[in-house]
């Protein structure tokens, strides 16, 4: 496998077969790779929700301003990241951790510590940046998985965030929307599949020191 050569091979598909299905195996590997992005102290501080209802793809299409990827790809996937993490879910991330790894918790007592005065000293809006930044780690990696998959996928952030949280429900479960994924396979006539990456050199994007 030549990850650079999927990655020259993948872009932000703009028009989707709306035919293809994935199979669940594949739908399985996305999963997956989300829980499996790294995240800041491992917290997870985000959710990603899988729309499979044709009325709420219709209903966020609007929202995202009639683009037509949010119908028509095979799976969407919006990324929701938490206004608040609290004192409760900081001890059963620890409590987790303690019951995965079979160690005992009092082991964990620094750590945990470092963690809650680590973002307790933050404020709301600065937890909720720090949170919404973890879903872009989540989203790249996602795209790397598509691509090695050779799934198509184009991240959008081209949408109302108002009407998304709205229409998905996600103020009463203290999340808001940042950023979603739609995969699925390229239309055989999107014509932006056979465009040239334009990308900055090497030298001009690397710094050595």
């Amino acid at each position: 496998m030549n990850i650079i050569e999927k990655l020259k091979w993948r872009y932000a598909t703009k028009k989707f077969n709306p035919t293809f299905k994935l199979s669940t195996e594949q739908v399985d590997q996305i999963l997956q790779s989300i829980n499996l992005t790294p995240t800041s102290f491992g917290l997870q501080p985000f959710r990603a929700i899988v729309i499979d209802s044709i009325l709420i793809r219709e209903a966020l299409k609007k929202a995202a301003n009639g683009q037509s990827q949010v119908t028509d790809a095979a799976l969407v996937i919006v990324f929701a990241a938490q206004t608040k993490v609290t004192k409760n879910e900081i001890e059963t991330y620890i409590s987790n951790i303690a019951t995965t790894r079979n160690i005992p918790i009092e082991l964990l007592a620094d750590y945990k510590t470092m963690i809650t005065a680590s973002v307790g000293s933050w404020s709301d809006k600065e937890q909720m940046n720090w949170a919404a930044r973890q879903t872009y780690i989540a989203l790249g990696q996602l795209l790397t998985t598509c691509a090695l998959l050779e799934l198509d996928a184009c991240p959008m952030e081209g949408f109302e965030k108002t009407q998304f949280d709205a229409i998905l429900g996600l103020e009463e479960k203290n999340l808001v929307s940042t950023v979603m994924i739609t995969i699925g396979k390229r239309a055989v006539d999107d014509d932006y599949q056979h465009l040239t990456k334009v990308r900055k050199s090497i030298e001009d994007i690397i710094i050595r020191k």
